[in-house]
């Protein structure tokens, strides 16, 4: 299989259409057996579920060539998983795990070509969604739905390695106490859109999103959960029932307590106490890890020991283990990885 002639090493972070996708369709209470397709284009109702009252859901998880040659993807049963709890929760009919995951290894290989080689910085991005087709005008679920799977190659979405970003506590609220936060739903991003733009235009990279009943504890970002770092070295990460189980979180809660002989804290984290925290860092599949060296509360600098030059020592620590182990230079945990080709 010969590699498209792609400048790899300058691949952005951003969409480029490869020849692949797959597509199956929801009627009359069952999934049809799916299939690969070259065409890109989506056509539906005006009135379509997904227009009027936004039942969609999406996943996020990527393909990698090893360094011995083999294409890859990470953990893509939690993915599934994932998925069909958003489903339900929005009430869709739920894509079978095992189906989603078949899904995915038929979808990279019909597009192997665009794998970024070894040693690039490149992955390929899976994007999995589901989405309402049928004429929904009254307020109910859709009774037909698509699920479909593109991919994208895509560069790092940090060029030059990860540097520390300033991040803001933002007056937004993220999720209501038992709302949709814990689920990855179109809605919970449209959402955030304003709060991202006007954090940007203040100059922050994110937002640090608060519980919205008692706006003391931290939750998330607009995609990406917290992880902290104590000065005696443990690794604290906020729990709520309210933010999204991240995968990579969950796989760096594992490398640091397996790999690294951390010990590992998922608990409330108050805003007070970040001050007294080491390092910080946001995680998610885009950029694994992504170092925060300050955060503004209205006026108030919170900065962090490891500073705004480079990523800190454990936190630097945690990202060579987990992309070590996707990339097949250090040994997974079983089931972690998905062989593809």
């Amino acid at each position: 299989m010969e590699k498209k002639q792609l400048d790899w090493s300058n691949l952005g972070f951003g969409y480029i259409q490869t020849e692949k996708r797959y597509v199956s369709t929801y009627k009359d209470g069952a999934w049809s057996e799916g299939m690969i397709t070259e065409d890109p284009m989506v056509t539906l109702n005006e009135c379509a579920g997904v227009f009027q009252y936004a039942q969609t859901v999406f996943e996020g998880m990527k393909a990698y060539t090893t360094e011995d040659g083999r294409i890859v993807t990470f953990r893509p049963d939690l993915n599934a998983s994932r998925m069909a709890d958003s489903a339900r929760r929005l009430e869709m009919p739920v894509f079978p795990e095992e189906k989603f995951i078949d899904a995915v290894v038929q979808t990279v290989k019909a597009n192997a070509a665009y794998v970024p080689p070894f040693g690039s910085g490149a992955s390929l991005y899976i994007r999995p969604y589901m989405m309402g087709t049928n004429p929904v005008i009254g307020v109910k679920p859709a009774d037909e739905y698509m699920f479909r799977i593109f991919v994208t190659p895509v560069g790092p979405y940090f060029k030059g390695g990860a540097k520390p970003i300033a991040i803001k506590v933002s007056d937004f609220d993220r999720a209501a106490p038992n709302g949709t936060g814990h689920i990855k739903a179109g809605l919970n991003y449209a959402m955030s859109l304003h709060a991202i733009v006007t954090a940007h235009e203040e100059g922050f990279a994110e937002n640090m999103y608060l519980d919205a009943k008692t706006r003391t504890k931290v939750e998330e970002t607009g995609g990406a959960n917290f992880i902290f770092i104590t000065k005696d070295n443990k690794l604290v990460t906020p729990k709520s029932s309210s933010i999204l189980p991240s995968i990579t979180r969950r796989s760096l809660m594992y490398v640091a307590e397996h790999y690294l002989d951390m010990k590992v804290e998922e608990r409330e984290v108050e805003l007070a106490e970040v001050k007294d925290f080491a390092e910080a860092g946001l995680c998610g599949t885009a950029a694994v890890v992504s170092p925060v060296g300050k955060i503004v509360d209205h006026g108030t600098e919170i900065c962090l020991p490891s500073g705004m030059s480079e990523m800190g020592p454990v936190t630097k620590k945690l990202y060579d283990t987990l992309t070590g182990i996707q990339m097949g230079r250090i040994k997974a945990p079983e089931g972690w990885i998905k062989e593809i080709c």
